[in-house]
């Protein structure tokens, strides 16, 4: 036999053991395409039931068949942690399932949100005010975290520490201390609960700045109509 004759020759075809690849069963097809059509909020195995019309015992087995082929995933619901929730594996948790950042495997991380408080309220106290943007600028260039955090991640750090009466939301005047932020940005300080001297908390006289609270800071500027020179509630402050 010549090496052309020998080519010519069809070599069985090993089987594919790959799960991906193998055929679905009618009922893992149905459940599959029902799973898959939910995206990332993924669906309750009672709703899948329920749906599909198909038996308790049906629906498990393909479930387990399903995840053997790597078609789908079972992931934490942290509204019904007891509950048995599935989704396709090309997608990822939509933040409604997870909780987002502040969860890992369906459990609130509260040591990272305690690390991420104390190094908020470390370098406010240094900043002595800044705003969210500039917060989170700080923290990110210092390296201090191990991990990445968005902007959105600091607000939502700030606003806990807000209600907590550790640091105080502010606007900017635009002059003095607010010189370098302009007219009307929310702004963030220590109170002296939060500062790192500690001590008992003490709003004093800045908890009623009024230009904090005032609607019409935006169009406030020194020589215009409104401005602090004419405004009554600023020199009444003053004289506090």
């Amino acid at each position: 036999m010549s090496r052309s004759q020998g080519s010519s020759l069809k070599r069985p075809r090993p089987p594919d053991k790959n799960p991906d690849s193998q055929p679905l069963s009618d009922a893992e097809r149905i459940l599959y395409e029902l799973i898959r059509s939910k995206e990332d909020m993924g669906i309750w195995t009672r709703d899948m039931k329920r749906e599909t019309k198909l038996p308790d015992n049906v629906v498990n087995k393909a479930l387990k068949a399903l995840q053997v082929k790597n078609k789908i995933k079972e992931v934490v619901n942290i509204q019904s942690k007891g509950r048995k929730h599935y989704m396709a594996t090309e997608f990822e948790p939509s933040k409604e399932l997870t909780g987002g950042a502040w969860y890992v495997e369906g459990n609130l991380d509260t040591e990272y949100i305690k690390i991420l408080k104390e190094a908020c309220i470390r370098f406010l106290s240094k900043l002595k005010i800044a705003t969210a943007e500039g917060l989170s600028g700080s923290i990110s260039k210092s390296g201090v975290l191990a991990t990445e955090i968005s902007s959105q991640q600091i607000v939502e750090i700030l606003r806990a520490l807000v209600l907590d009466n550790e640091i105080m939301e502010v606007k900017s005047s635009g002059s003095g201390e607010f010189s370098s932020i302009p007219i009307g940005t929310v702004c963030y300080r220590c109170t002296n609960k939060g500062s790192l001297g500690g001590g008992a908390p003490n709003l004093g006289a800045m908890a009623l700045f009024p230009c904090g609270v005032c609607p019409r800071i935006s169009q406030c500027t020194p020589d215009g109509i409104i401005s602090p020179k004419t405004c009554v509630y600023y020199t009444k402050w003053l004289e506090f």
